[in-house]
């Protein structure tokens, strides 16, 4: 087609009709550019039993880069084992050609002291686009998370839609493929591998992270992992993101689509604003995916927005919206029959309600279902952030506003003391060794804010604050800025509710864990004052995190402790946790199976570590049919004979958490573990700091205060048999106020100075475990065994109880 010249002003609608022409014109050749997924990788994306690797995905997004004026490609470094960890940027060519300039007014609206006054304000937002981040595929088993980007990316590339133009010219996207690069190409190659087997479709019998699998998705406060670093410092706090939606997969038999409204409870230091708009954007997703015929979608359902561990954007002005698509057999797909749909909290897959209007009656569900469903609720959600895209930045701008006016319920400021809490070793211990683990608490708290873009002072001069004085070197958070509420809702004591749907009635379990006060976890002190801080003060630009710490306070193992650490082929995220820390601290140790340890492989280990296993996993494993006959089965007779022969010729079994049930069991013991048959209703502890009071005469006790925080999640607390050789190294602490058994529960608000045995967050039935044994020490033949109640390196983050492991590893 060619376009007739035309000389001097034209009409207007003559003009009009010119420049659409025009656009079209070049939109065709633009979308004619632009290669679709199947043309690159040869194959359709979503098609049954076929997945591109991250290869094949990462080298697809590059050449649709190269090819469209919309796309711009980066990688941002590299991930745990090496691959690269890729960001696209999507927009209108003429956004991304200013990108600095967005950057810029992004820039300005996150931290309102930086507005001159309300005239600036506006100004900014006129000429501001809505930021919205998608995160795919943390979950590598979630393979239609992987696959979508690729859709997503060539729609935007290509689509001369009008809604899609509207998306890039209000929008700016930022684009993540994969928060798990290692973990796609792990499980798509278990998956391929899989292909015709009688495992087709089953999980892979390993981590797909390659520390901390599913876990990787619980690591947004504390930062350890190399991938949710780079996500957070160059994604995150570089582009503050309006709306971030994050991708994932749910279990296969419920409903088809999750999305918010969230149930209760809702974290108390998220702000009301973000709730409500997370509530309008989560709906109007739900309602344009039931628009398009889709069926089974449910909200205020199931998730809860609690924990920072998987929402750090709440904290920093902009909402989260999760969706939660139903599973297939990886890219196998699934008959589900009416009968297996499966009631989850708040929904009945088999009855309609106000947040699950229309049923999904059951049948085939296979890998396309799953990705049109989230591409629906993609653009879905895109289209509402162009439409609206004033509102979305007036309402970031209003959060930051108030966040640096302060809340009414947030202190002045909060101080961390530099050397941690006061205290005297408590057994014969280098004390210096006990003030570098307290050092470390501090860097690593310190550490922690600092990454999470709040800002940190150090005072160059003693200072005193609320008539207490402070030392020079103290940090110093002021409650009056952008992120407060991410130091606030870290550093205070949290207080689950307790909920129950009507006054009386069974408790409401939590979804996840319900504390997360990272002061008793790293062993630091952290004090709130009522007023700013008025000290001089110099700021703290990166972690103080130094190595010097780390090596000193794991040098002591020395190069005669060995540890063997047993990893099941049913994969254990604590296993993983625990070679996280052990890698981090220098620890020696080796990795051993089922095999290593029923042939007994065990010379030259001077301990044997059993992670936190759940005791029918240990003895069980995967089932014959679900992996390889290799990999099937667990510890049976023989390795039970083995771990019993290496303990009595000296060696030391160490079991933490569940996996104490199965060494009581196996070696008949002389503790049992008196909360194990009891139901939720009598005890419960769903994650949540408790007081731990160590015997001081024990060895293991020497590098740490009396008094500590345990993280208890699920819990063992033992009861000694009679006249039995058995040393009791740490006791869940005494309920404050109350003798031991009076108590139906203990309260769900702990009081302010921390006195009784919940710290933070929320416990039912602590009475049953006040003053009982928490760490036992039981001797056989010329070695013992060591029981943690708990898990002392919780997540990587339990720094206070982590020199227990160490102490019973050495000894």
């Amino acid at each position: 087609m060619r376009l007739p010249r035309f000389s001097g002003c034209l009409p207007r609608r003559q003009a009009a009709l010119v420049a659409l022409c025009t656009l079209v014109l070049g939109l065709s050749r633009l979308g004619h550019a632009q290669p679709a997924p199947s043309e690159y990788l040869g194959f359709t994306v979503g098609a049954d039993r076929t997945l591109a690797d991250w290869t094949q995905i990462t080298g697809y997004l590059a050449e649709l880069a190269s090819r469209s004026e919309r796309v711009r490609m980066d990688t941002l470094g590299t991930t745990t084992l090496g691959r690269p960890f890729v960001l696209l940027t999507i927009s209108a060519a003429e956004n991304l050609a200013r990108l600095d300039e967005i950057r810029e007014s992004q820039r300005l609206l996150a931290d309102p002291r930086r507005l001159s006054g309300p005239e600036h304000r506006d100004d900014v937002i006129r000429s501001a686009k809505n930021i919205v981040l998608i995160t795919c595929s943390i979950h590598s088993t979630e393979v239609g998370s992987s696959q979508l980007p690729m859709k997503i990316a060539y729609r935007l590339a290509s689509s001369a839609e009008p809604d899609v133009l509207e998306i890039l010219e209000n929008t700016v996207l930022l684009l993540v493929p994969s928060l798990n690069p290692d973990g796609v190409d792990l499980v798509i190659d278990w998956y391929r591998s899989s292909l015709g087997t009688d495992w087709e479709g089953e999980g892979p019998p390993f981590l797909y992270h390659h520390y901390i699998g599913h876990d990787n998705n619980r690591d947004w406060y504390a930062f350890t992992q190399v991938e949710t670093r780079l996500a957070v410092e160059k994604i995150h706090n570089v582009w503050h993101p309006q709306i971030v939606h994050d991708i994932h997969q749910q279990r296969a038999y419920g409903a088809r689509l999750f999305i918010p409204p969230w149930i209760d409870p809702v974290e108390p230091n998220v702000d009301p604003l973000l709730v409500a708009s997370g509530n309008a954007l989560g709906s109007e997703i739900a309602w344009d995916v039931l628009r398009e015929g889709k069926k089974g979608v449910v909200i205020n359902a199931i998730y809860d927005a609690w924990t920072p561990a998987r929402a750090y954007q709440h904290y920093h002005a902009g909402v989260r919206i999760l969706s939660e698509t139903a599973s297939a057999k990886l890219a196998t797909p699934l008959e589900v029959k009416p009968e297996e749909l499966e009631a989850r909290r708040g929904f009945d897959p088999h009855e309609s309600s106000w947040n699950f209007p229309v049923t999904w009656e059951g049948g085939t569900w296979r890998l396309a279902d799953i990705m049109d469903y989230m591409e629906t609720a993609a653009f879905s959600l895109l289209g509402h952030a162009a439409r609206n895209r004033e509102a979305w930045l007036s309402n970031f701008v209003t959060i930051g506003e108030r966040a640096v006016a302060g809340w009414p319920s947030w202190p002045g400021a909060w101080v961390i003391l530099p050397e941690g809490p006061s205290g005297e070793p408590t057994g014969p211990v280098d004390a210096g060794r006990q003030a570098a683990w307290r050092r470390i608490g501090v860097a690593e708290l310190v550490g922690v804010l600092v990454t999470g873009d709040v800002e940190v002072g150090r005072a160059v001069e003693p200072f005193d604050a609320d008539g207490r004085s402070f030392p020079a070197g103290s940090y110093v958070v002021q409650m009056r800025q952008p992120y407060a509420a991410f130091a606030q809702t870290l550093l205070e004591r949290q207080r689950y509710p307790d909920l129950r749907d009507y006054d009386g009635g069974p408790l409401r379990r939590p979804y996840d864990v319900t504390a997360h006060t990272l002061p008793l976890l790293f062993g630091a002190e952290a004090v709130p004052v009522n007023e700013p801080v008025g000290a001089t003060m110099e700021p703290v630009e990166r972690s103080p995190t130094t190595p010097e710490p780390l090596a000193e306070v794991a040098g002591f193992l020395g190069t005669a402790t060995n540890v063997a650490l047993y990893q099941p082929y049913d994969p254990s995220m604590d296993e993983g946790w625990t070679r996280w820390v052990f890698d981090r601290f220098g620890v020696p140790y080796t990795t051993v199976h089922n095999d290593d340890i029923s042939a007994g492989r065990l010379e030259g280990f001077t301990s044997v570590l059993l992670a936190s296993i759940e005791a029918d996993e240990i003895r069980e494993g995967r089932e014959a049919g679900s992996v390889p006959d290799a990999l099937a089965g667990g510890l049976g007779e023989a390795a039970v004979a083995e771990l019993e022969r290496f303990v009595r010729d000296g060696g030391t079994l160490v079991a933490l958490n569940e996996s104490v049930e199965w060494v009581i069991e196996e070696l008949g013991l002389p503790v049992r573990n008196v909360v194990q048959d009891m139901d939720a209703e009598s005890f419960f502890a769903p994650g949540s700091l408790v007081r731990l009071e160590l015997d001081s005469r024990h060895p293991m006790a020497g590098p740490l205060s009396a008094e500590l925080a345990a993280w208890l999640e699920g819990g063992y607390a033992f009861e000694v048999a009679q006249d039995a050789q058995v040393r009791v190294v740490a006791r869940y602490g005494a309920l404050a106020s109350e003798s031991a058994g009076e108590s139906e529960s203990v309260s769900s608000e702990p009081p302010p100075d921390g006195d009784g045995l919940l710290l933070s967050g929320w416990l039912q039935g602590g009475e049953h475990i006040a003053g009982r044994p928490a760490i036992v020490d039981i001797p056989l033949g010329e070695g013992r065994i060591i029981l943690f109640g708990f898990r002392p390196q919780y997540r990587g983050q339990s720094l206070v109880t982590l020199p227990l492991l160490f102490e019973a590893l050495r000894n």
